[in-house]
């Protein structure tokens, strides 16, 4: 007897804009308005304190960028967005009907972003240790997307016990942390072994500059995919070359939307249409 077999759910997509906005407003809308025109749930951009978060021994470093030769920590704020670029931005996805969160970097930024009252929180892997830091995410109770780059398994226990104590939901999302990473550093089958172990949600957090990855952690279970996206993987900032650009998102969308349907319901059917060809192959039956 056939059985049916249960449907490929569609993933929650995110797209992760982060920093490829260079500090520019007019970039970030596109990035949204591309985000929406293929259908993602959400953007994620990220919220830091440079001061805090730049090393001591990186901040005087001199660098070229597009604003001028200047020292590591001013190409950092340079590019940040504070209050009144984040409101534009929460202003600009209820125009756009898109919901928006953002990644901190430090506890400031986690109480700044409070504000705007956002569905979701984010843990980006350089976080995950921080366990002061975690503790106050987990006390606000919202769903939370838990990346797990530069991590062994006892980080993630850790990171784990605290949502659960403060009954806070939350995914784990595999991830791991080079920019762009190389296809066989991806160890995709974690994502089953991190659903078994902790027995919760998990997703796929990618930064490799392809599609089929991401439809392979979908099929191992990843009910999440998040992916940084840029208007040009070329374009200044270290997270366009581990960013797709509009064609890699399109295939992305469109290749998940159409799988569900590719792959049918497993019932083993003669259709309507193979009934029309087999008259004509199958000479011996009336």
């Amino acid at each position: 007897m056939n059985k049916k077999i249960k449907k490929l759910k569609q993933p929650f997509m995110i797209a992760e804009i982060g920093i490829n906005h260079n500090g520019s407003i007019k970039l970030a809308k596109k990035l949204i308005d591309l985000a929406k025109k293929y259908n993602f749930n959400c953007v994620k951009f990220q919220k830091r304190d440079p001061e805090i978060c730049v090393p001591d021994v990186q901040k005087n470093i001199m660098r070229d960028t597009p604003w001028g030769h200047m020292t590591y920590l001013d190409y950092k704020k340079k590019i940040e967005f504070g209050k009144k670029q984040f409101d534009e931005i929460n202003k600009y996805c209820k125009k756009k009907k898109i919901d928006w969160f953002a990644s901190a970097w430090d506890m400031n930024s986690q109480k700044f972003l409070r504000q705007y009252k956002s569905k979701y929180n984010k843990i980006a892997s350089a976080m995950i240790t921080n366990i002061p830091f975690l503790k106050m995410v987990a006390s606000e109770k919202r769903k939370t997307f838990i990346s797990t780059g530069m991590t062994n398994l006892k980080d993630i226990e850790k990171a784990v016990k605290i949502f659960k104590k403060a009954k806070c939901p939350f995914v784990i999302l595999h991830c791991v942390s080079t920019y762009p990473c190389p296809e066989e550093t991806l160890n995709l089958n974690v994502i089953r072994t991190l659903s078994k172990k902790f027995k919760c949600n998990v997703g796929y957090s990618g930064h490799e500059g392809t599609v089929s990855p991401s439809i392979m952690a979908w099929f191992l279970g990843a009910n999440v995919i998040e992916r940084h996206i840029t208007l040009d993987r070329t374009m200044w900032g270290t997270d366009q070359a581990a960013s797709l650009a509009e064609e890699g998102i399109r295939n992305l969308t469109n290749i998940i939307s159409k799988i569900p349907s590719i792959l049918g319901d497993g019932i083993k059917k003669f259709s309507p249409t193979e009934q029309k060809i087999s008259k004509k192959f199958r000479y011996w039956e009336d």
